[in-house]
Order: structure tokens, then sequence, then C-alpha cells
């Protein structure tokens, strides 16, 4: 299939680029970017960050405006626009007819756009029946959740349908990639932390929330477990980390219970051969060093979610940390993910 990516030319933008060389199913047939970049070769509109050789074909490409009439012959488009123009531009392309993959925040909590992660809610992608972008139902918006919701979802998931949830708290522990570029100035962040992250935790609670959810019809009965959050900034590069602590509504009787809940769960999309799924979605860490962003965000090409620390918690009742790759699967490779699962639905093709 023929897609194409708007945002092109910034971050996550750019790990689009990278992740989708070579995949099985996807080809980029067009890059779109701002006027300010439209018109340029790509290797001339873009400051490279990615730690592989930008590809040929992709460095002569010439980028677009993010325009539906200048993206004829594209089967759908991903979006890494910055929510400051994702709105509109999103909307355009929907109206347009044109399926929108995006990473970007502006429809997230719309009710009839699917938050999903395939593990989790694989079936919210009835949604997007329900939306009227375009008269014929051909153009339509699935968003993937913030780069924290994601992580902090899939560790969860296990616990809801074994245990359900009545509250959490929680502490990230994010890596400076999820700032884009140029990201969080150095005298800020080197041989520091920033203790809070503008913005982020307002999202926290609504997207788990949501993630977590049953569809009732065209429905969703969302969970309503209090969040509290605190979102800091650390210097480690890629991975985001959580500490969570959570008051269950039935309590495991020991960690082997807990530990049981993430052995024991059946993954819905196990079987649907996904090039971009993990062969194994949970790494429980025995040791109590690990997980480490450095050592373990790559792991299962960066979209395994890690687990270690499990353990009874003094305040509430269980205690554990979660970490996962920010860049790949809490963003361009989740995106990536979520169109593979649209495409052996039918929704995609």
């Amino acid at each position: 299939m023929k897609v194409g990516i708007l945002g092109a030319t910034g971050a996550v933008g750019q790990k689009f680029i990278r992740l989708l060389q070579g995949h099985p199913w996807f080809e980029i047939e067009a890059l779109g970017a701002s006027e300010r970049s439209a018109g340029k070769k790509y290797k001339q509109a873009a400051n490279w960050i990615e730690d592989v050789v930008l590809p040929d074909y992709i460095k002569e490409k010439t980028v677009k405006n993010c325009d539906p009439a200048e993206f004829e012959g594209v089967d759908f488009v991903f979006s890494g626009l910055d929510s400051s123009v994702a709105g509109e531009i999103e909307k355009a392309f929907a109206e347009a007819g044109f399926p929108v993959i995006s990473n970007a925040k502006n429809y997230r909590q719309d009710p009839t756009v699917p938050l999903l992660v395939p593990e989790i809610n694989p079936d919210h992608i009835e949604l997007i029946k329900t939306q009227s972008f375009s008269k014929d139902g051909s153009g339509w918006i699935v968003t993937n959740p913030n780069c924290v919701a994601v992580p902090l979802s899939l560790s969860l998931k296990p616990l809801y349908d074994a245990f359900g949830i009545e509250a959490l708290i929680l502490t990230t522990m994010q890596a400076v990639s999820g700032a884009g570029y140029p990201g969080v100035a150095s005298l800020d962040i080197l041989g520091n932390v920033v203790p809070y992250i503008s913005g982020e935790e307002p999202k926290v609670g609504p997207e788990t929330r949501k993630l977590l959810s049953a569809l009732n019809g065209t429905d969703l009965e969302l969970p309503e477990f209090p969040v509290q959050a605190t979102a800091t900034r650390v210097p480690s590069i890629n991975g985001h980390m959580i500490s969570v602590t959570a008051k269950l509504e039935n309590p495991p009787a020991d960690v082997e219970e807990l530990k049981a809940a993430y052995q024991n769960w059946k993954n819905p999309i196990a079987d649907l051969e996904l090039p971009f799924a993990p062969k194994s979605l949970y790494k429980l860490h025995e040791e109590e060093k690990y997980p480490q962003p450095r050592l373990h965000a790559d792991w299962e090409n960066g979209m395994q979610l890690h687990l270690g620390r499990m353990r009874k918690a003094e305040v509430f009742d269980v205690s554990f940390i979660a970490m996962a790759h920010n860049t790949i699967r809490g963003a361009a490779g989740g995106a990536i993910l979520n169109a593979e699962l649209l495409v052996k639905k039918g929704f995609l093709g």
C-alpha cells in the first residue's frame, strides 16, 4: 500500500521513515511538511537525526505541502504533525477521503475516534464506522495514545482484567527524545532531573481510562478510577520509565499471583501475524535492577513492554516499574502497528 507521511521532516516523521524501510505491506509514496519545506528535496528540508543513513530514494523526494490535493495515489497517511497544526490538517485529509493514522493529541478524546493500542482494545476500531468526516466513509481518523499512556495502559491491562483497578499513583521518568528536536536545553537536563513536563500529566488519566474502556455498541463505558500522575524529564535518550502503585478491587494474594496475571493473559492479536507486533509483548524482569532504558528499550525492535520491581505495596496494593521505547512503541511504531491491525480487519486495503 502507498502511504504518505505528514510532518515528515520532524522527529516523529523521521522515525516513521526509518521504521517503514523494508516494511512488507507499506511503501512511502509522499512526504508532507510545512510551507517552509515544501518544494525542496527531502535532504535539503530535513535535519536528519536518526542514527541510520537516510535512504537515497527518500533524499531525492520532493516534500509536498500537507494538502490532500498533493497526495494523489496515496492509500492512507501517517501523521507526525505537531498538535498546533494537526487538528485542521488531519480533518482536511479525512474529509478528502484519506484514512489518517495519527500520533497527535488533537482527536484522542473524540468519542468517535479510536484511541488505539492493538493488544489492549482492538475492538475499538469499530468506532470508525460512526465517523462522519467524509460522506462515503472513506476518510477517517485513528490515533495512538501519548507516549506515557501506551506503556502505562499495557502494564495495567492484565491487572485490570484480573483484579480491577480502584486508583493509581505514578511517577514517570521520561527520556529527552520525547521532547522532540532540538528538545530540552542542555543546561536544564545534563546531570539533572526536571520535575515537570508541561501538558503531560493531564493526558495520562483520560487516555488510560479510554484505552481500558469497554465498547458497548457505539459507546465507550469508561472506568472511573482516579490517576495521580507526576511527569519528570530525565537525562536518558530513549525509553520512558514509570513507577506505578495501584489500588486494586480484588488484590492478589502474593507477588506470584500478580506475575501470573501477565503470564496467563491472552493477547487478542497474537494470531494475526502483524509485522510490527513483538513476539513476546511482556518481559518480566526478575533482577531488581531491571528494566533499564539503555539496556532494554530496543528489545523486540522497540515494541516490547518491560516490567520489573513487582512487589506488594505498603500504600495501596501493588507496585511495579514499567518501561517502553517512547518514540517507537509510544509513537511511530505504535502507529504502524495500528495500521497493520486496520489492514487485517479490512479497514485499509
